[in-house]
């Protein structure tokens, strides 16, 4: 469908920070089915496909556990490639024990759950494109219940969970911010997104190519919330995929417009929303 491919700017990459990496990679391994692509003493990127990486896990020196009423991470999305595979996983987390939430967001199916830290996952499958109720610019999204019956039609008896299939993708990520205003401003002018959906005065979706939103940012933790510490348990960074050198160039060009500082760090363009949050924009 083209959303997480150029030339539409997506999110491709989370980086999460974890307390325990040992007990973390059992948990993304033997619960969720990733595969390890590349392993240091404190960092292991994760794969679905053996060749790339959507996912990666850092311990960082003196680690704290989660802070709570801060900014960072709410949730990160992926996005599975078949509505089976949505079933397949359901069966697997409950033989697995494993607690979950989920609902239906009209565009979207979609499981909740955290890791051993208390990062959010969100495991979902896209609706059909020609299924999404558009009224101008937004989308139509709610938060319905799951409808587990119709899902688990789509079992294949024949295969069960067997790990992220490959075609799996980040679908989006979900931030929480200290505010709307400047946080809208970083977002669209700044990187070019367009809000497609508002959420009362809490919330923002926002997407590139009319997908239903590459990234989410809400104010749930509390306007003014502070930036967590450095070393806490959260989300490190999340790399946005631009289409080409130019596009790269001109979001740089537009976010020192508005006031956003962008830094080369080894060889990769970094950048902070206005809440802390640390974007990476690669091509």
């Amino acid at each position: 469908m083209g959303f997480h491919t150029k030339p539409t700017t997506f999110v491709g990459h989370v980086k999460i920070k974890v307390e325990n990496l040992e007990r973390s990679l059992k948990f993304y391994q033997d619960v969720l089915g990733f595969d390890i692509l590349e392993q240091t003493t404190s960092t292991v990127t994760l794969t679905t496909d053996g060749k790339t990486s959507i996912l990666s896990l850092v311990q960082p020196e003196n680690v704290i556990p989660k802070q709570g009423r801060t900014t960072g991470l709410y949730h990160f999305a992926i996005l599975l490639p078949e509505r089976s595979d949505l079933a397949n996983i359901v069966i697997h987390l409950v033989e697995k024990g494993i607690k979950f939430g989920s609902s239906d967001h009209l565009v979207s199916e979609a499981l909740y759950l955290d890791d051993p830290d208390g990062n959010g996952i969100e495991i979902y499958i896209d609706r059909d494109p020609s299924e999404w109720s558009w009224k101008g610019e937004e989308v139509a999204m709610t938060v319905d219940p799951l409808d587990f019956k119709n899902l688990l039609t789509t079992v294949n008896s024949g295969k069960t969970w067997q790990g992220m299939p490959e075609g799996t993708v980040m679908g989006h990520i979900h931030l929480h911010v200290s505010e709307l205003k400047k946080t809208e401003e970083f977002y669209v002018i700044g990187l070019g997104f367009d809000v497609v959906n508002r959420y009362g005065g809490q919330a923002l979706f926002l997407s590139a190519g009319k997908y239903h939103h590459h990234i989410g940012v809400n104010t749930w933790n509390g306007l003014g919330a502070p930036t967590p510490s450095e070393n806490s348990v959260g989300l490190e960074s999340f790399t946005l995929i631009l289409p080409n050198e130019e596009a790269r160039n001109q979001l740089v060009s537009n976010l020192k417009k508005i006031g956003s500082n962008v830094h080369e760090e080894n060889k990769k363009f970094i950048t902070y929303d206005p809440s802390g949050n640390r974007v990476e924009l690669a091509i």
